[in-house]
């Protein structure tokens, strides 16, 4: 069962992403150029206009940004630190939970670029014509959001060149830029990257630092039903002709009762111990796993072997695939993403004349069905000396009365 939520953005980083490209992304995704020009009027800070254009790229139509500096500030070579930046937000008439998120995303830059280069936070510059720029594509990235009601930011794996240089003010420096690979790997939950055979720059130190500030998880596609789709183009030309767009999915979040995307995980085992399955199973469970199961098969050379599967939720695998290769003998493992139905239930206690069990309540589209737990009817059947089947026979009608007390017809299940 799906049931709506926050409204959120999903990043599709198909091309890499950027302040620029970020803040293009969502005026073409609705955000008002007049009423991101009047936010950003509030920072007062003279020197710089904000050229909004339509341009279309390969085929797909997208909004371009551009942060146009006056002659006079491009002159006056300003140099403004941390501090600075923050006594500009902070005098700024902007509203205060923009101005502190910005902040952060400045503060994050600092102390990244700070850990590359040995110096602490305080005394990193930003330079004149990069710290107009990234002021105004973080804060109108930052207030965008805000404008636009986005509670969450959801962000995809981001591309990372295999080889390349960039120029600098330090001089070159290898793709991708040390302070790149720093702000990605700072975040707390992970940030998935994948290398391309492209020596460009397709992440910038402003995107990165406004995805590793203001995205809440990486990954793919979370269930959503979409609003908005926006595409804002970045500046450069890539060398392989693809298009230079990030994609802002923006709608509203759904939330599923049990992950509908799962990983598929299985290994074949022809030199392991059996017995020592239930240990596995018992821990694998423990740790996560949706389902796990052992199947025999025949191996080769005629060895008998088994085969283990499990299914997990994508933010559990990792720590579940450690744990099959620390218990068993697999040397390797198989994975891939898989989607699954299932269906609402809730647990449910039905009281047999012997004690209390749980059952799985499970609603289908011709009605209820009650499936009791076998561990519970079990654990009865041994304290009270009973047969399992009479309490089964027993729960079935307890089953049966519940139903129909909901007006659906019940389907009862065997003990697996």
């Amino acid at each position: 069962m799906l049931l709506p939520e926050k409204k959120i953005c999903f990043l599709d980083c198909f091309s890499g992403i950027s302040g620029n490209m970020f803040l293009g992304g969502l005026l073409n995704a609705g955000l008002p150029e007049d009423t991101l020009k009047k936010t950003l009027s509030k920072l007062k800070l003279p020197g710089w206009e904000l050229h909004c254009s339509s341009v279309s790229i390969a085929g797909l139509q997208g909004t371009s940004v551009q942060v146009q500096i006056a002659a006079q500030a491009r002159e006056n070579r300003v140099r403004r630190h941390l501090s600075d930046i923050r006594t500009i937000l902070e005098q700024s008439e902007l509203d205060p939970i923009v101005a502190q998120r910005s902040l952060a995303v400045f503060t994050r830059l600092a102390q990244t670029e700070a850990h590359v280069h040995g110096t602490v936070p305080e005394k990193i510059h930003f330079h004149e014509v990069g710290a107009l720029d990234a002021i105004v594509d973080i804060v109108g990235v930052v207030a965008g959001l805000h404008l636009l009601s986005i509670e969450e930011v959801i962000c995809s794996p981001l591309p990372m060149p295999t080889g390349g240089w960039v120029r600098c003010q330090h001089g070159d420096i290898p793709l991708p830029a040390p302070a790149i690979c720093e702000l990605l790997k700072g975040v707390s939950q992970g940030v998935p990257v994948y290398g391309v055979n492209l020596q460009q720059e397709l992440v910038t130190p402003t995107g990165a630092a406004l995805v590793a500030e203001l995205s809440s998880s990486f990954g793919v596609l979370p269930p959503m039903t979409l609003q908005d789709i926006g595409y804002g183009a970045g500046t450069m030309q890539r060398q392989d002709g693809r298009p230079n767009l990030l994609r802002l999915l923006i709608g509203q979040q759904q939330t599923v009762q049990e992950a509908q995307q799962v990983e598929v995980i299985e290994t074949h085992l022809d030199d392991w111990n059996p017995e020592l399955w239930p240990h596995v199973a018992a821990k694998l469970m423990q740790e996560g796993a949706l389902d796990i199961s052992l199947i025999p098969i025949q191996m080769k050379k005629g060895r008998p072997g088994f085969l283990l599967r499990l299914l997990a939720d994508p933010a559990q695998a990792a720590h579940l695939k450690n744990t099959l290769l620390n218990e068993t003998s697999a040397i390797g493992l198989r994975f891939h993403t898989v989607q699954r139905m299932t269906l609402p239930r809730t647990s449910v206690e039905l009281t047999t004349p012997w004690g209390t069990v749980r059952a799985k309540q499970v609603t289908t589209s011709q009605g209820v069905r009650i499936t009791p737990e076998y561990e519970d009817c079990a654990k009865l059947a041994e304290q009270q000396d009973i047969p399992l089947q009479k309490i089964y026979a027993t729960v079935g009608e307890l089953s049966g009365a519940v139903a129909d007390q909901s007006h659906t017809t019940p389907l009862h299940n065997s003990p697996r």
